[in-house]
């Protein structure tokens, strides 16, 4: 069975850091793109970040010189870190991920269960 563990999420005031991160395991072939989204109330979800498996990042505006997306591939592991946080950042954070069980395999989505970040103004 594959999962995704997702760690690092709490309660931050405006203007902290925190770090999150996203371990996949499993018998796994290749994870190629992997990436954060999130979902405030009442709003759609929507992606972070995302980071290629050779590094490649990319970053929703609302982010940009503040988050850092990053991945350990020997440990099949993401992060996010988010610095200089708003209480707009404040939402239920996803990790995503695009594998393959096998080289013969179709790559599929994975999901992790979400972790809550509360940013108090």
């Amino acid at each position: 069975q594959v999962q995704l563990v997702e760690s690092g999420g709490g309660l931050v005031q405006a203007g902290g850091s925190l770090r999150l991160s996203c371990a996949a395991s499993g018998s796994i072939f290749s994870i190629n793109a992997m990436g954060w989204y999130r979902q405030a109330p009442g709003k759609q979800r929507e992606l972070v970040a995302s980071i290629t498996s050779l590094g490649s990042t990319n970053y929703a505006d609302s982010v940009k010189g503040r988050f850092t997306i990053a991945r350990d591939n020997a440990k099949n592991t993401m992060y996010l870190q988010m610095n200089s946080l708003k209480p707009e950042d404040t939402a239920v954070y996803y990790c995503n991920a695009d594998l393959r069980l096998r080289i013969s395999a179709p790559p599929i989505d994975y999901w992790g269960q979400g972790t809550q970040v509360t940013v108090s103004s």
